[in-house]
């Protein structure tokens, strides 16, 4: 697998900012954007790289314990995802409690909507964490976050 880190851009992004409490623009970047640049996904990796880089361009990018066991699959040992996921470069948090709470509220209404999982998923807390903490989320998932978590700013292909 290869390695990801900031990429300065001379663009100019049309993403939003959505601010964190402190004023920073922050993304939480989702598993499968990481994957498809890792991999080089012959469809996802040019759009999932330039949305990467403009994340880094914006501010902070973060990564929860989540995340890191989705992408930790594709490697053998965790030198090796430590060296492709640089914890100087991508910030590590740990799931904020209240993400916990808000992901068990979330599944509940995809359980009452006929979702047929017995637990929650793992993008429930993911969403959840960028929820709570007033992060923007990098995803190619639109549809359950969009749906689950309204008030989180999506970057996400149309």
């Amino acid at each position: 697998m290869g390695e990801i880190g900031p990429v300065a851009s001379e663009r100019t992004t049309s993403l939003g900012t959505r601010r964190s409490q402190a004023g920073e623009t922050v993304t939480l970047v989702d598993s499968n954007v990481l994957l498809d640049v890792l991999t080089a996904d012959p469809v996802w990796a040019e759009w999932s790289a330039t949305a990467l880089a403009e994340a880094f361009d914006a501010g902070r990018v973060v990564l929860n314990p989540i995340v890191y066991a989705e992408v930790s699959i594709g490697f053998d040992r965790i030198e090796d995802l430590d060296d492709a996921l640089p914890p100087n470069q991508f910030v590590r948090e740990p799931l904020p409690w209240p993400a916990g709470f808000l992901a068990g509220k979330a599944f509940l209404r995809y359980r009452r909507a006929g979702g047929s999982r017995s637990t929650p998923l793992p993008d429930f807390y993911i969403g959840a964490h960028a929820a709570v903490a007033g992060y923007r989320l990098l995803t190619r998932d639109r549809g359950r976050y969009g749906t689950y978590f309204p008030t989180v700013e999506l970057i996400a292909p149309s």
